[in-house]
């Protein structure tokens, strides 16, 4: 464990690049009072990691115990645009998990390309195109700048690269808010999943769920909240994790996900079963300064879900994963830091900060310490997933200029001679990063 902590003498590296940071944005303006404007923002998200790898991991057939490397999680850049009144634009491109296994030269690929008409003022807004406009939960629309963790809660986003484009799909979004009540709904059409990039199982066995090759039928999201306190912004999709103290956050929120006949598998007649997908979401969020001149402030979400994919369905993951093989006798979980990430079961999913007053460190900034933890029940495992994450953001020019240190515990699991799947308690791996924000 104690060369996690190799990785630490890097975090004295970045200060004088977080004092030059930028506060500024790029925005033109279209008419005298600055209501119809053109405006661009930029993001980079660099790891510098170090992982203790899963049992068995290879990296082209070479056995790795360890992994240290540096890698761009995400470099995104964003047009948006008021033209009138009724009619806004956003797109929004760039690149995800590029490290070293990676292919090279990776292409920027669109995220979000959208236009939307506000029909009735604030109540209703219709929009279309590649979007991001998903149910559930808060977090299945994660604002990448302003994340609470070192990273997004990907336990909320399921179908993550295999029926979507990185949680975003082709289609038609409705929006609005009615007082305190904030509701989006929106329809889709799925990719197919033989044009993944993710690799689909295949319908071998019995009762064990896959995503079905069929033409996939329409996907249907929703996610509601009452805002007791401050609203938040609807303009886009993506919803914050941390406001810095500058916020009065306290909203109860619910959401769904349905796709008919999304999901697979043979029953023990073999005869191919049909079932659909279904989420089900519960979660609170609550951002509150503690004392409105200092800026100090509380930040704590917590979800609730109900995911069905049909029987016995599992999905190992990991971020940016820092092998690609796996050995005969190696664990469940598969190569680097993958965990079964996403099933057939129940999650609980929490996180929680404490920002310190806004000149903490002086003209440095502030530093925000957070816990993360999931908690899932799936049908496919015999033992719960238990995943934490323990770090400190060190908030030098708010989002312009933020350093993140991140450990996370993840379990091991493996392949009893009988086919259960067990936790290997002895076994659990962890990984620490230090990453680098800096965004206009």
């Amino acid at each position: 464990m104690q060369k996690l902590f190799l990785i630490l003498p890097l975090l004295a590296s970045f200060i004088s690049l977080s004092q030059t940071a930028s506060k500024s944005e790029v925005k033109v303006y279209l008419n005298a009072d600055s209501s119809r404007y053109i405006k661009g923002t930029g993001l980079a998200q660099i790891w510098l990691r170090y992982n203790n790898n899963n049992p068995g991991s290879t990296i082209f057939g070479t056995e790795k115990r360890e992994s240290y490397d540096v890698g761009l999680r995400r470099v995104r850049y964003q047009v948006m645009g008021q033209l009138n009144k009724n009619v806004f634009f956003y797109t929004q491109i760039g690149i995800n998990s590029f490290n070293h296994l990676t292919a090279r030269k990776t292409p920027i690929f669109f995220h979000d390309v959208t236009a939307e008409y506000t029909v009735l003022k604030t109540y209703f807004t219709l929009g279309a195109g590649l979007n991001g406009w998903n149910g559930t939960a808060r977090y299945t629309s994660s604002g990448v700048a302003n994340i609470l963790c070192m990273d997004l809660p990907v336990i909320e986003e399921t179908t993550n690269d295999i029926t979507d484009q990185f949680v975003r799909k082709l289609g038609i979004y409705g929006k609005g808010k009615l007082g305190k009540f904030d509701y989006r709904l929106s329809a889709s059409n799925p990719f197919p999943v033989q044009t993944s990039l993710t690799g689909i199982a295949s319908l071998t066995g019995t009762n064990t769920s896959s995503f079905s090759t069929r033409a996939p039928e329409l996907h249907y999201q929703g996610y509601f909240m009452w805002q007791f306190l401050d609203k938040e912004s609807n303009l886009l999709p993506y919803m914050t994790g941390s406001y810095l103290g500058k916020k009065r956050v306290l909203n109860l929120g619910t959401g769904f996900t349905y796709q008919k006949n999304a999901m697979w598998h043979k029953n023990h007649s073999l005869d191919t079963i049909f079932t659909p997908l279904q989420q089900l979401g519960l979660d609170v969020f609550y951002d509150c300064y503690i004392n409105k001149e200092k800026q100090n402030a509380v930040t704590v979400y917590a979800s609730y879900l109900n995911y069905d994919f049909g029987p016995n369905y599992i999905r190992n993951a990991g971020a940016m994963n820092t092998a690609n093989g796996i050995t005969s006798n190696g664990s469940f979980n598969g190569p680097g830091n993958a965990v079964p990430m996403i099933g057939t079961g129940h999650v609980i999913y929490f996180q929680g900060a404490y920002l310190f007053k806004k000149d903490l460190l002086k003209n440095s900034g502030t530093l925000q310490p957070y816990l993360a933890a999931s908690y899932a029940g799936y049908q496919k495992l015999k033992d719960p997933v238990l995943i934490y994450n323990i770090g400190v953001n060190w908030i030098v020019i708010g989002q312009n200029a933020k350093i993140s240190l991140d450990y996370q515990s993840r379990p091991v699991f493996y392949t009893k001679p009988n086919g259960d799947i067990h936790e290997s308690p002895s076994a659990r791996r962890g990984q620490i990063v230090l990453q680098y924000q800096v965004s206009f």
